[in-house]
């Protein structure tokens, strides 16, 4: 039985990670987070602790009690709130990782093999120039307009290359190699949307608050304009990319940091369908011209064809599916309404 560590366990992606492992069985999980366990997300654990990424006697601890196989390290500080507060932002979401890249390596030397690290990154690494260049391009591959203009975007982007460091070159002037390395892989996500959590401070988190709003009866004061376009993704689509790539062949790989899309409606698009399910809701477009500027450095789509080729991803829920087969369902369920 694999041992696995999953850090914000208790975050968007968290529950669906925790939820899925359950179902595959086979896995260990010892979750890490901030904040107390839901109790949906405790009965899926072997052991929960609370702590933070940041406390390095915690995370030693966890290494000396626990031989990781994995660890899904999905904590950080969301793109607003990373805006408002960057040297918090770069205390959590850079030394964070750098401590579980330390947990994980040191873990790789004393056990003789790879601990498997599977990151989370983000479109918020990329930075288009100019609105008419971010039309003109369309799908962005995993190399181009690495240029993040968000604190969030440079920290994803720097914690992608420590990934590659410590998976490739780590500590390269030692005298001997050793056995165990830190196999790193990164998923470099597009706006997540969710049924079961609420959203928490993204900056393409509109979608949702749309969705969320509309189901529970809120008016709701959209802060991009109706013609912003960017990927976006079902929440149960995002947990199943990690868990694929999690267990694909490392010969496999050609990369070790993978865009992965699914679907890229414009603020417009996405109104329409949430006011086709809840036609009384009132909602309006009130631009706030600084979100505005970052949603517009992003990319409207990103190619992902290597993820296709390498390790067989392919998305589940398209626009259609993702509103008529999952979202709707889950919101009217989660609010208590038809």
């Amino acid at each position: 039985m694999a041992t696995v560590l999953v850090t914000g366990a208790n975050g968007e992606i968290g529950h669906g990670l925790l939820q899925a492992m359950a179902e595959r069985g086979g896995h260990r999980v010892i979750a890490l987070d901030l904040h107390a366990p839901d109790a949906s997300v405790r009965d899926l654990c072997h052991r929960f602790v609370v702590g933070d990424i940041l406390d390095v006697p915690l995370l030693r601890t966890l290494a000396a009690e626990h031989d990781f196989d994995q660890i899904f390290h999905l904590a950080a500080l969301l793109s607003t709130k990373s805006e408002r507060e960057p040297t918090l932002a770069h205390q959590v979401n850079v030394n964070g990782t750098l401590n579980l890249l330390e947990l994980a390596v040191s873990l790789a030397r004393r056990l003789g093999r790879s601990v498997r690290f599977l990151y989370p990154s983000s479109i918020a690494v990329y930075g288009l120039p100019s609105l008419e260049a971010k039309r003109a391009e369309g799908r962005i591959g995993e190399g181009a307009h690495l240029a993040p203009r968000t604190m969030y975007g440079i920290n994803k982007l720097y914690c992608e290359q420590l990934g590659r460091y410590y998976s490739l070159f780590y500590r390269q002037l030692d005298a001997e190699t050793p056995r165990g390395k830190v196999d790193f892989r990164g998923i470099r996500f597009p706006g997540l949307i969710s049924a079961v959590t609420v959203p928490t401070g993204g900056t393409s988190d509109f979608a949702p608050e749309m969705l969320h709003h509309a189901a529970q009866g809120q008016p709701y004061a959209c802060f991009v304009r109706p013609d912003t376009r960017i990927p976006f993704m079902a929440m149960p689509d995002a947990v199943q990319a990690l868990v694929r790539l999690a267990a694909a062949p490392v010969e496999r790989l050609s990369r070790q940091v993978y865009n992965v899309a699914s679907f890229s409606p414009t603020a417009a698009e996405l109104e329409h369908r949430v006011r086709a399910a809840f036609p009384a809701w009132s909602m309006t477009y009130e631009p706030d011209v600084k979100r505005q500027a970052i949603l517009d450095s992003w990319p409207e789509d990103t190619d992902d064809s290597a993820a296709r080729s390498d390790w067989g991803w392919a998305p589940e829920y398209d626009l259609d599916r993702a509103f008529d087969g999952y979202l709707l369902p889950g919101v009217r369920a989660r609010y208590g309404v038809a």
